[in-house]
């Protein structure tokens, strides 16, 4: 059974960066959205702490 709490990340900025090969909004991938909705609970939980990551990565502090 899903859990509720983990809804998409979506933020309905999709615009994919074709230099970082991810969306600049939610920061995920065109495979990583196309399985999201068929993803279990448990990879969806390891997805959204690899989102986190690349979140931090891309922050500059310039």
């Amino acid at each position: 059974m899903s859990d509720p709490g983990l809804s998409s990340p979506c933020i309905g900025v999709c615009r994919m960066d074709s230099e970082a090969g991810v969306c600049s909004g939610c920061l995920r991938t065109r495979d990583e959205i196309a399985a999201w909705s068929k993803m279990p609970d448990e990879q969806k939980r390891q997805l959204l702490q690899v989102l986190e990551r690349r979140l931090a990565e891309s922050v500059s502090f310039d």
